[in-house]
Formats: C-alpha cells, structure tokens, sequence
C-alpha cells in the first residue's frame, strides 16, 4: 500500500502545500540521548549537512582523517535534501585528531568533537528534533490549527514512511523476488527484509485506522511500552491498563512479521493474520527468515508539538520523534505535499 493510499486518522487533510523547497526547510537534529565519554580511540563528531548524503559524508571524513570508512560509523541515513545535524565517530587508535574545522566541504561543517570509548551503533539515539516549513500553503487555516490541536492530544497513526520502501515502493517487490530465490547481497538483504515487514505493519495499522482503533484496544491486544521495544499481553483491559493508554505509558502495537504465529490474540490477531495472508509470500518469507516476531507501537506522540504562521503564509511545524519514526507520518494529517 502507497503512502498515499494509507487512510488517514482524523480525515483528508485540511492543507495543500510544498514541502522542501529548500534544504533549509527540512531540519534535523539527532538527540543521542548521552554525552561524549571524554576519552577513548574514537572521535565523537557532530556533523551539521545541508544536501549531502549521509554515507558520503561518511566516507568523506574517512578520506579527511587518513583511516578506512570501515572506521567511521552512525547512528542513521538521514535526509539528503535537509540541513541535518547527526554524530559520527571516527576510530582513530593511536593518533591524534585532524583539525576537523578544516574539513573541505562547504555543506559539510564539524560542529564539535571529543573522544569516546565506542563507536556508534545503527539506531543508537534517543530520536531526532525537526524544523519543517510547508510554503505555498493553500487550504484553511482554522481546520489545520484545529487538526494540530488533535495530533497534539491524540498522537498519528505510526506508519513505515515512503522511505522505507525505496523509489517508487520497489523494495517490497524486490523482496517478494528474493523470497522466491533471486540472490542478493547481505546489506541489501536486510532492507528488504525491512520492506516486507514494513509493508505488512503499515496494512495492520492501515486496517485498524479505517476501523478507528489505532489508539484503542481490541480484544487481544499486545501492548508496547513507550520508549521500549517491551511489549506484554495479551490481558484482559482494566482500569489501570486505561489510565497507562491515556498517559501514553502504553500504545497498542502492530506486528513486524516474522516465524510463527502472531502473539496477539482475538480480534486482534484475527486482524494481523488475515492483513498478512494478504501478501503470503512475504509472511512466509520472513518466516523463512528466521526473523522473529516483534511489535512496533501503532500510536506516535509528536513531542513538544508547535507551530507558527510565518509572515508570508507558510506554515512551520517543530516537534520531536522517537527512533525509528518518520516526519511525514506528522505531516500527512496535515496537508498534501
């Protein structure tokens, strides 16, 4: 299903709008969530890029400091066309630092640097802070303060964004070529195993949005922690699992498909099996895969949510995401871009 395609949560949104029509439009700072240790074989670099790929940048600061790319790592691929603000680490055992304000890219600027005792793991931050401005902005303004309003209290539906699934959504496709034998090498193997599993989590939340229960129970349902990838259930629904729902302690979750049965019971997992059947041979293939069954929340909480009409009608929306979360998933309930 096209991001397009999915439903939306509080109806068709009330903005027609471009979004990125300048690098500056599109901001992104990672949160690590920790500091830099201070000592150690590593440099801590954070990096501020205006139009450069992540994985260039990569290899750039590789080639500026003397040592293989082998040696820099990240927490995350973010967005080419955005003025992004991420950490790298660069092992350098036994040597000393470059100085890293000579770094010779316009775009590319090294905002800070200390040492630290490891390298940065894949997916290893708190989350990220956006600044995006939506310019030409055509629709009415009293409904879309209205709808910010709702995001704010009630949360989106978390789905997979577009990026998930590569140009034109051939990922998933690609995927179904390779569960039935096509050979592919090991990094591309995992983000099409990420596709499959995308694709069939965004039709369970899709399925649960068109019934209007992507921030309610069903019965069976397996709930995520917040912040966590803990999840427990199935148990019945209670006044203490309610007043966890309204806090936001809790999310009901959705499924990121893999060997055996769905742990969600009733409804719930009467709902997961039959979105899965949908597409059989990605279910099957991830089961082949080996992939475990885990859950993904089906709700996300924009935090610190807030916005402002700029002086020539453009809209600027700024608000924080967890880990593993897309901006367009906030953006989508607002306008089309």
């Amino acid at each position: 299903m096209a991001d397009n395609e999915l439903p939306f949560a509080f109806g068709n949104p009330p903005l027609e709008a471009r979004l990125r029509v300048s690098a500056e439009d599109f901001f992104v700072e990672e949160i690590l969530g920790y500091e830099a240790d201070g000592e150690g074989e590593h440099a801590l670099l954070i990096v501020e890029k205006r139009g450069a790929n992540t994985d260039w940048v990569a290899r750039e600061l590789a080639k500026f400091a003397g040592t293989s790319p082998m040696n820099v790592s990240y927490a995350g691929m973010k967005d080419r066309h955005a003025v992004t603000r991420q950490a790298f680490t660069v092992q350098l055992p036994g040597k000393a630092d470059p100085d890293w304000s000579t770094f010779p890219h316009e775009d590319v600027r090294v905002l800070s640097s200390a040492r630290h005792k490891r390298k940065i793991k894949r997916g290893a931050l708190r989350g990220n802070r956006f600044v995006i401005v939506l310019r030409d902005v055509q629709g009415d303004r009293e409904a879309a303060e209205q709808r910010l309003a709702a995001i704010a209290a009630r949360g989106v539906p978390n789905y997979f964004g577009e990026q998930r699934f590569g140009l034109g959504g051939n990922n998933v496709d690609q995927a179904r070529q390779m569960f039935g034998g096509r050979r592919v090498d090991r990094d591309k193997r995992s983000i099409l195993l990420s596709a499959a599993r995308s694709h069939i989590f965004n039709g369970v939340l899709a399925e649960r949005v068109n019934q209007d229960v992507w921030d309610k129970p069903m019965d069976g349902e397996i709930w995520s922690l917040n912040g966590s990838r803990s999840w427990f259930g199935p148990e019945a629904f209670d006044e203490t699992l309610a007043g966890r729902l309204s806090s936001g302690d809790i999310h009901p979750s959705g499924p990121l498909w893999g060997s055996g049965d769905t742990p969600a019971g009733a409804d719930a997992g009467e709902l997961e099996r039959s979105v899965a059947a949908r597409d059989q041979a990605l279910a099957d293939g991830l089961a082949g895969a080996r992939m475990d069954q885990e859950r993904r929340p089906l709700r996300l909480f924009p935090q610190d949510l807030s916005w402002r009409w700029l002086d020539d009608g453009a809209l600027e929306m700024s608000f924080g995401l967890p880990s593993g979360a897309y901006a367009t998933t906030v953006i989508r309930e607002v306008s089309r871009t």
